[in-house]
């Protein structure tokens, strides 16, 4: 497809940020096609065609990753060459990210709240459950294990459906995105009133705001589920290709254990930061 011809997998680990702008363009293209064809199921469909226009490089990447575990011996190596591959799944992931924030924000309130309706109301329904009477200790445990829920999701995903940690990677960007744009639009009210001809200074200042206040602490939680999505990913490669018991399967389990304890403790570094810090600066 057309889409799919734009980069490959040594293209994007040479060119991370070439990557950011097509997650940019991905999540674009799906915003108007799911507005124009789907209006009535646009919240998913949006998602689904974003994650349909990734799918190529993520299982190109995957290919990639099964054999560098295969030709490389040492494991630390390994992991290095896994690190070119999670840091352009990043800005692919913060390209989604920022183009579903700027429609939010650019998009007529009618089209943007129909667009985005089914993400609100899991926003919603988050911010119902933490501003609850929660001690900051019990607030980290409910964090993290959801957390690790979802990277457990995201490895199960992959190993079953092959590109299905996509599917969870993509929702979680339009989700960011929508709570981004809220905190935009919230500040940005209050700016505007209050610095009137200083407003375009302002809408900067707290669009790179919001953006900080999410990705301190989203950075390394999405980092652990791409983690965990490649650990699922190759493994689901590694069955396709090699026999139970085999050196080579081996190889490849231990690297995906590897990574799973990676991921679990990056999830466990973001939930420190979004319980006892983040709060503390915002």
């Amino acid at each position: 497809m057309v889409l799919e011809a734009l980069t490959n997998p040594f293209r994007a680990e040479a060119r991370p940020w070439s990557v950011f702008l097509l997650g940019i363009l991905y999540a674009t293209i799906a915003v108007f096609l799911s507005i124009w064809i789907f209006a009535d199921y646009a919240s998913l469909v949006m998602v689904f065609l974003t994650v349909l226009a990734a799918v190529p490089l993520f299982y190109a990447t995957m290919q990639v990753e099964e054999q560098k575990d295969i030709m490389l011996e040492n494991e630390s190596a390994i992991l290095k060459e896994h690190g070119k591959a999670l840091t352009f799944f990043m800005f692919l992931f913060l390209g989604m990210v920022f183009a579903f924030t700027f429609w939010y924000i650019a998009l007529p309130a009618g089209t943007s709240s129909t667009l985005f309706n089914v993400q609100s109301q899991t926003i919603a329904g988050l911010n119902q459950h933490v501003t609850g009477n929660f001690a900051r200790a019990s607030l980290f445990s409910k964090i993290f294990l959801n957390n690790v829920k979802v990277m457990v999701f995201c490895i199960l995903f992959s190993f079953i459906y092959g590109m299905g940690a996509l599917f969870i990677l993509a929702w979680n960007a339009s989700v960011i995105g929508v709570a981004a744009g809220n905190f935009i639009r919230t500040h940005m009210a209050a700016y505007i009133s209050t610095l009137g001809l200083q407003k375009v200074a302002a809408y900067f200042y707290v669009a790179a705001l919001s953006f900080v206040r999410y990705f301190i602490h989203g950075i390394p939680e999405i980092l652990g589920y791409f983690v965990g999505g490649l650990a699922g990913g190759i493994i689901s490669i590694a069955l396709m290709k090699h026999d139970f018991g085999t050196k080579n399967f081996e190889k490849i389990i231990l690297d995906a254990s590897d990574l799973l304890l990676l991921g679990i403790g990056l999830l466990f570094i973001a939930a420190i930061i979004e319980v006892y810090i983040t709060p503390a600066l915002f």
